[in-house]
């Protein structure tokens, strides 16, 4: 396997072979300096040097993941999920380089973060906050166990920082200062998430801005430099030294002579230590564990565990609890959600033959049904355009790219009223496949929330047959006993047309006597 992470100043490369246990063995590395997000102001958009930039490294990427035969799973963080010309990298990297590239979250970022950082560091039993300062977005999380606890993540970073405050040189006192001020007026929100998660015992820092700071605490101590990092540390006042030091000198060239400063970050490792300086200040921290582990090693565990899992089209737990939580903040709906859930999977499995679709789709099938009125928190005219609004900005939401997310949320919001159209933008933006399969799975979705229209449970099961040559597709209805599930069949007639139009088939809806379904299928057994 090879993870690639897309940073907003770096791209990273890691090859690793899965050796069992949720472990890998790393077989190569490698790293560029690629910018992406340099001279785009507040990083609202991609220039064309950034993006050939870009896609010329995927491209040397890919052909080293090649040389290995490894599958190349590719993230990208702040940089690509902020600009607005976002597709036009996503295109050309697909494109030119034969790299697909998964946007992600804040929160999920900072979850895969965590997942690597377990990796390298022995702080599986100990409450842990982990800081990693990127170009463009700083990421911080609380976990304990292996769990995360809370996640949060502030759009400053070292770029960002450097093309705020300082462009100009020589660098003033003043700027400093400013720079100062604005990491400050960030951190009480990520102050308050860690107090009301119970604090932590030991603080870790991924990334390269910790790594290079530590590199420069090592060099004034006279020691020589590391070529893993593994466990090692530094303190506040280490901290304050390296500060000190880089603030003394307002040029680049000035900073060059720093010992141990990494010579490709002179010109944004400023920015960078500022952060960390008001991080360490803001949440108390006296000291810092590094880890070299960080993002694409979690995407690698990621991908390891998810093998290791299997699927049954189910959402696995880590994405279940957290579409569960954020359904909750419509807790009168979860039942009837979950009902149509369970109904609108077993659509799924029985139209599978006629979909293609993966089980993936079936796991964002599952989430768009039990979120599908999570907008009624908002208002209930109109709730399902608000619960696509709900799910795409919610934190909550952890184990899911941007992509899937964007799916789920269409879904959900097509659970109702009209169809997809191509005069909806968000629907209208995505390719043709996707397009696919959010017309299907609403089309599923649409039928299994007709028929718990009463919210009685009055259906207990289904079974499709046919919609092979020509025949049409039969849903098979089984029904409690004693209950009437008339208004539950007339629903779900009346909201079949999408998946015909979808599947290409004509669809039947009948009610069949209770316990005919479970009966077939243990004599099917």
């Amino acid at each position: 396997m090879a993870a690639i992470d897309i940073g907003t100043n770096s791209f990273h490369l890691v090859v690793a072979r899965p050796t069992g246990n949720n472990r890998f063995e790393i077989l190569a590395r490698d790293k560029e300096v690629v910018r992406l997000g340099s001279g785009s102001g507040d990083m609202k958009e991609l220039t064309p040097d950034a993006i050939e930039r870009g896609v010329a490294a995927l491209g040397r990427f890919r052909r080293i993941a090649d040389t290995f035969g490894a599958e190349v799973h590719a993230v990208a963080t702040s940089a690509v999920r902020e600009a607005e010309n976002r597709d036009d990298f996503l295109e050309a990297a697909l494109a030119k380089a034969n790299v697909g590239v998964e946007v992600i979250s804040g929160v999920e970022e900072a979850r895969l973060i965590h997942l690597g950082v377990l990796q390298a560091v022995p702080v599986f039993d100990q409450q842990v906050l982990v800081v990693d300062i990127g170009g463009g977005s700083t990421e911080f999380i609380v976990g304990l166990g292996g769990d995360m606890l809370a996640a949060r993540s502030l759009k400053v970073g070292a770029i960002r920082l450097t093309e705020r405050f300082f462009r100009k040189e020589p660098v003033k006192r003043k700027a400093v200062d400013e720079a100062r001020k604005f990491v400050k007026s960030y951190l009480p929100r990520v102050e308050q998430m860690v107090g009301d998660s119970g604090g932590f015992e030991v603080a870790v820092g991924s990334s390269g801005t910790i790594l290079n700071v530590a590199e420069m605490v090592r060099a004034r101590r006279g020691a020589e430099p590391l070529r893993q990092v593994g466990v090692r540390s530094f303190t506040a006042d280490d901290l304050a030294d390296v500060v000190d030091d880089l603030v003394s000198k307002p040029r680049v060239s000035d900073r060059l002579a720093v010992p141990g400063l990494d010579p490709r970050r002179a010109d944004i490792i400023l920015g960078g230590v500022i952060v960390l300086e008001q991080v360490f200040r803001g949440l108390g921290i006296e000291e810092l564990v590094i880890s070299d582990f960080a993002l694409r090693e979690g995407v690698l565990l990621d991908v390891v565990r998810r093998r290791q899992a299997g699927t049954l089209g189910h959402l696995r737990d880590l994405r279940y609890e957290s579409v569960l939580h954020l359904a909750a903040l419509a807790p009168g709906e979860q039942e009837h959600c979950v009902r149509i859930a369970a109904l609108a999977q077993q659509l799924f499995e029985g139209t599978r033959h006629l979909s293609g679709l993966s089980e993936e789709a079936e796991e964002w099938l599952e989430a768009s049904a039990i979120l599908q009125n999570v907008g009624l928190v908002i208002s209930h005219d109109r709730h399902h355009l608000h619960s696509y609004y709900v799910i795409r900005n919610s934190e909550l939401l952890t184990g899911f790219t941007e992509h899937e997310l964007e799916i789920i949320a269409l879904v959900a919001r097509y659970h109702r009223k009209s169809t997809p159209k191509a005069r909806h933008p968000e629907y209208a933006r995505l390719h043709e496949a996707d397009q696919r399969v959010v017309e299907i799975l609403s089309g599923l979705l649409r039928i299994a929330a007709g028929l718990d229209r009463t919210r009685s449970g009055a259906v207990s099961r289904l079974r499709v047959e046919g919609g092979q040559k020509g025949r049409p597709l039969r849903i098979l209805v089984e029904t409690t006993p004693g209950v009437d599930a008339d208004l539950e069949l007339y629903s779900a007639h009346n909201r079949k047309d999408l998946l015909e139009d979808a599947l290409g088939v004509a669809v039947e809806i009948e009610c069949v006597p209770p316990g005919l379904l479970r009966t077939a299928a243990a004599g099917a057994e």
